[in-house]
């Protein structure tokens, strides 16, 4: 019955309706590419946060903004290895803190090549924290590298192919400050949006203890934690803050003597703004739908008129108004919704040719689009709305005809 309905109409009307479910078509692309290349370009924005880490804190030394029991303002703070083990043992629910030590003075050389690189040293948590995933066949540094200060190197995959080409580095050796290092992995490639001191991908990372052993540094450049699940960062960080201000002596509300990054809440903060901006996307879609559901109320508005003998038959014969209003509604809807079951799939396939193209042509930048059920199901909801109200007052006329001035009706 129902597609019997829209098939008399659509040969009845052929240009109008192939025009209406076009014009839905086109409004149920528009919302739904929308949405899926703003839920691509959202997941992939985490992704790249998420290459500096998962839920980390990133935390550093400053210099005390204001003066504190008979201290002057402008002291130094510096973060030491000791510090990172009395965070450690100071707060059970921290998952995994790690330190790390930074310096460009250290050349790699391999051959007779040599390279300027940022040089970390780290401990072995720096690895999952910091996203290090070594390649099939290599592996991060490790308790034993840190215990005996081996001269390992983890080397970033950009710099890797820099220095060794496309053949494979681990096992090699190389020289770091004239001194011989072997390769024991190298970086998978990752996205990576939020970084400091240049990306992970063009650096080179020794354990801790031989950086140390080497350079004689004192003090780390940083400290990483990160929290047990379900402990919120944001309410840590005034106590870590606390812990350090007893120890070196400064005002627990002084923010210039200690500082803060917490990727964690940067990723929220995003979503936040995504939220906003598919939103956005969403209405501005919703207002194009809305333009092919004014299509729909005049083809509708065109089949009353038409239809006006016919319905003062029904009625006439003992049918009621509901029944009309029913009909009305029913061939309105059936036009949405073909329209946004065709507009829908379109988009499906216009996601499956994107996906063909190579990752640094798009996907790398863009991210995937992707249709979520979310989103599909608030088009659903608005073509609904839209066939609802593009059928509802024609078919309310319609049933308000008087069938006498119905079956004159020329």
């Amino acid at each position: 019955m129902f597609f019997r309905l829209i098939l008399r109409e659509f040969k009845a009307q052929k240009m109008r309706m192939a025009l209406t479910i076009g014009a839905v078509v086109w409004g149920t692309v528009s919302i739904t590419l929308l949405l899926a290349f703003g839920e691509g370009l959202q997941r992939q924005m985490i992704k790249g946060t998420r290459g500096l880490g998962d839920h980390i804190v990133i935390m550093g030394g400053g210099q005390t903004g204001k003066p504190f029991a008979g201290l002057p303002q402008g002291r130094r703070i510096r973060l030491s290895m000791d510090d990172m083990q009395l965070l450690r043992d100071a707060f059970p629910e921290l998952a995994s803190v790690t330190a790390e030590y930074n310096t460009w003075a250290a050349a790699l050389g391999y051959k007779k090549n040599a390279y300027s690189k940022l040089l970390s040293g780290v401990t072995p948590a720096f690895g999952d924290m910091r996203s290090h995933f070594p390649q099939a066949g290599g592996r991060f540094l490790n308790e034993l590298d840190e215990r005996y200060k081996r001269r390992v190197v983890f080397l970033g995959d950009k710099l890797a192919l820099s220095v060794f080409g496309s053949s494979n580095p681990v096992g090699e050796v190389v020289t770091i400050d004239g001194k011989p290092f072997t390769v024991i992995g190298v970086m998978q490639k990752k996205q990576q949006n939020s970084m400091y001191s240049g990306p992970d991908n063009d650096k080179m990372t020794i354990p801790a203890s031989t950086f140390q052993a080497m350079f004689g540094y004192r003090y780390v450049n940083r400290i990483i934690y990160k929290a047990q699940p379900g402990i919120e960062t944001e309410k840590l960080e005034p106590r870590v803050t606390a812990f350090f201000a007893g120890k070196f002596r400064y005002d627990p509300q002084d923010e210039r003597a200690i500082w803060f990054w917490d990727v964690g809440e940067n990723e929220r903060v995003m979503r936040m703004v995504f939220l906003g901006v598919n939103g956005f996307m969403f209405f501005i879609g919703a207002m194009t739908l809305l333009i092919s559901g004014v299509g729909i109320a005049n083809i509708m508005y065109v089949a009353v008129r038409e239809r006006t003998r016919e319905i003062g038959t029904k009625m006439a014969l003992g049918g009621e108004r509901k029944h009309i209003i029913i009909q009305f509604l029913v061939e309105a809807l059936g036009i949405a919704f073909c329209g946004g079951a065709l507009g829908i799939l379109a988009c499906f396939g216009i996601i499956k040719l994107l996906a063909l193209l190579p990752p640094e042509a798009f996907s790398d930048m863009f991210g995937v689009p992707e249709i979520t059920w979310l989103w599909t199901l608030l088009t659903v909801i608005i073509l609904t709305l839209i066939g609802f109200f593009s059928g509802y007052f024609p078919a309310r006329r319609a049933a308000s005809v008087n069938p006498v001035e119905a079956l004159r009706y020329e």
